[in-house]
């Protein structure tokens, strides 16, 4: 009994505390529930995780939470439009003493045609080398057949791009140029026609196509499908024909100047200083990096159709792999947020070249929120002054390549034929601005931006950047495609890494070579490189491996990209 009465004591002391219990954990639970209902869902189907287009209403940012876009650019304690110490370089390919002339060693009834392949900047690598080839073998050259049959599907020949009567008087000490293979009585010679493999050294020329010119009965040769048939080291005389070929000889017609020019006119008549962005993010590229941008089964199904068009192309079963690599190009929006975090703000003006964007307008409105005033030459050209061009890839892509070449800063997104030789021309001719997303690094710091400040973002972004902004000296001499590290037809100034009492480099100081480490001697040129393949097949299987139009590491001095074959090699390559 004395138990019962004491559980019945507890049980009426503590019946009264329930109901106060029970309360405070309902108002809890509620609590709670509105918390969750207020709170922002998170979007996982979309990796990218982009930022809101900015309000028109806020004069200080752009996006929403802690990472807030700010219109003006971030402080970057440097001169944005032009590179450092630019003003000690400079473009130098004139031939040496020992360089004889062209009539002294130029075999009569000896002759070479080229069969160049792919868009235009893959055809402006083989007319270069072809006029090198031309030399090794001290034969007479045919003005270059251009491709016409590729994806690109440009009927324009030679003289219908470039002017090929300054190109033939500017290379005559050089190499004889003609138009057309000289008759044999009435009849025109007969060409044999051969392929030379991929990365040919001046032994491999003398060794593989010398003896077939030799023979009586063939002293004309055509070689086909010729682009980057020359090995990317040779001595440096033929290192600087290269360089007076591609920047001196390679003049495009008056029309296209002069409506090229037109274009850059009207873009300075708009800003003091524009960028010019090679944004490469066309359908067939996407498909090809076989990278994955969030767009769902719609965007996997329509790519990988495009994908599966060229059978060497093995599937990806990783997508995100791709990116995390850098093997893929920026997002149009991703390259804004770059150009912002490097200091370019809302006012900068932005010529983009480009082909059809995949996503269209949709995928291009994050750029243009951040740089509204945003051309091309569709924009600023009317139709009836593109009508003569628009029917032809290759000159349409001139015109572009003229305005890119004439702006303040040149971004790449891909490290295709336009972006490797406009890089090396901007090196030749005073080192302009080129900046090439450090793709791998840049990823992870895309993925992650939603959790850091602009402050942290942007001071990253500039430390991924160095080294790929252009700057003399990013790259060693000798390394990379010559195309786009044309060292030996650099010079600086002789005494400006010697310090001086101030009074900077003197007015009449010589220059000299900044190749030494990377010039090859005549008796070591030869085996310096391995020859590549000479079929098809073999070429197939060694150029798709370790493919990589993209920047894919800090270590960008040691790249040497082989660009893909065939009808991926054409349509990739501009």
């Amino acid at each position: 009994m004395a138990f019962q009465r004491r559980r019945n004591h507890y049980y009426n002391r503590f019946r009264f505390l329930i109901p106060f219990i029970s309360s405070i954990f309902g108002g809890l639970l509620l609590f709670f529930a509105l918390l969750s209902f207020l709170a922002p869902s998170p979007n996982v189907s979309d990796h990218t995780r982009r930022i809101p287009p900015f309000n028109a209403a806020s004069d200080k940012a752009i996006g929403v939470s802690h990472f807030r876009v700010p219109r003006n650019g971030a402080r970057s304690g440097r001169d944005l439009w032009t590179s450092r110490n630019a003003k000690f370089y400079s473009g130098c390919s004139n031939a040496s003493n020992k360089f004889r002339k062209a009539n002294a060693i130029t075999h009569p009834n000896r002759y070479l045609l080229i069969a160049t392949s792919g868009g235009l900047n893959q055809q402006r690598t083989g007319i270069t080398d072809a006029v090198v080839a031309a030399r090794i073998l001290n034969a007479t050259l045919i003005v270059p057949k251009l491709d016409q049959k590729s994806f690109w599907k440009d009927s324009s020949n030679f003289s219908e791009i470039f002017n090929v009567d300054w190109f033939i008087s500017f290379l005559s000490k050089d190499v004889k140029i003609i138009h057309h293979l000289p008759k044999r009585g009435r009849k025109t010679w007969n060409a044999h026609s051969m392929r030379v493999p991929r990365k040919c050294s001046e032994r491999c020329y003398q060794n593989r196509v010398l003896p077939v010119l030799l023979k009586r009965m063939c002293q004309a040769i055509q070689l086909s499908k010729f682009d980057y048939r020359l090995a990317n080291k040779l001595e440096t005389d033929l290192q600087k024909l290269r360089c007076r070929v591609n920047y001196h000889a390679l003049k495009f017609t008056d029309s296209i100047e002069k409506m090229g020019e037109k274009l850059v006119h009207r873009m300075r008549a708009r800003s003091k200083h524009y960028i010019a962005l090679h944004l490469r993010f066309e359908p067939d590229m996407l498909a090809f990096s076989g990278c994955y941008y969030g767009g769902g089964e719609k965007e996997r199904r329509e790519l990988g159709k495009i994908r599966r068009r060229w059978k060497t192309l093995h599937q990806v079963s990783n997508p995100e792999k791709e990116r995390r690599h850098g093997k893929c190009p920026l997002t149009p929006e991703e390259v804004g947020l770059m150009l912002r975090a490097l200091g370019y703000g809302q006012d900068v003006h932005i010529y983009v070249a480009s082909g059809e964007v995949y996503g269209g307008e949709e995928t291009l409105a994050p750029l243009k929120a951040l740089f509204p005033n945003f051309y091309s030459k569709e924009t600023i050209a009317s139709k009836q002054e593109l009508e003569k061009f628009s029917s032809y890839s290759s000159r349409m892509a001139a015109l572009d390549f003229i305005v890119c070449d004439e702006s303040d800063v040149f971004v790449t997104n891909n490290n295709g034929n336009m972006a490797r030789i406009l890089a090396g021309r901007r090196r030749y001719f005073g080192h302009k601005p080129t900046i090439r997303p450090n793709a791998k690094k840049l990823y992870r710091l895309f993925m992650n931006r939603a959790n850091m400040t602009w402050g942290a973002f942007s001071s990253r972004v500039r430390t991924y950047q160095r080294g790929f902004m252009g700057e003399p000296n990013e790259m060693r001499p000798g390394r990379g495609e010559f195309h786009e590290n044309p060292s030996p037809c650099i010079c600086e100034e002789a005494g400006f890494h010697v310090k001086s009492d101030n009074s900077g480099p003197r007015e009449h100081d010589t220059t000299r070579r900044r190749d030494e480490a990377a010039t090859v001697g005549d008796d070591q040129n030869n085996d310096y490189e391995p020859e590549w393949p000479d079929s098809e097949e073999e070429e197939e299987q060694v150029e798709f491996q370790d493919k990589d139009p993209f920047n894919t590491s800090v270590e960008y001095e040691g790249s040497n990209y082989e660009e893909p074959n065939l009808e991926l090699e054409e349509i990739l390559s501009d």
